[in-house]
C-alpha cells in the first residue's frame, strides 16, 4: 500500500480513496489510523481480485444502480457491495488474513 496525502484530490466528505496501488489520504494523521487503513486495504484486495479495471467498472455500475434505487448519493455509496464489506470488517484487523476471495458477493 502506497500512501499519498493529497487533500485536493478528494471530495469534502471523503477522507480517503483507494486507487490501486495507492491510497490517497486527506490528512497526514490518517497514516496512523489502523481502522481506516484496514478499510482501504480491503479495497486493495477487492481491486486485485477483480484485476483492477473490472473493480472500477463494477463499482461505477453498482453505484449508479444504487443511486437510482435509493435516490441518494450517500446511501448509494454506503450500499455498494465493496463498501459494505469494507465497513463491516474494518474493525477486524485480522480480517484480510482469513478473507476468502470474492467475499463482497455476500454483500450484494
Amino acid at each position: 500500500m502506497i500512501l499519498i496525502v493529497r487533500p485536493k484530490l478528494l471530495r469534502k466528505n471523503f477522507n480517503g480513496m483507494t486507487l490501486w496501488p495507492f491510497v490517497v489520504l486527506k490528512h497526514q494523521s490518517l497514516k496512523e489510523d489502523l481502522i481506516f487503513l484496514n478499510h482501504e486495504s480491503i479495497h486493495l484486495r477487492q481491486q486485485a481480485e477483480l484485476l483492477i479495471v473490472f473493480f472500477y467498472l463494477w463499482y461505477g455500475i453498482e453505484f449508479l444502480f444504487r443511486w437510482l434505487q435509493l435516490g441518494n448519493r450517500h446511501k448509494a455509496y454506503r450500499n455498494i457491495s465493496f463498501e459494505r464489506e469494507a465497513y463491516y470488517f474494518e474493525n477486524d484487523l485480522k480480517y484480510l488474513k482469513n478473507r476468502r476471495a470474492y467475499t463482497f458477493f455476500k454483500f450484494l
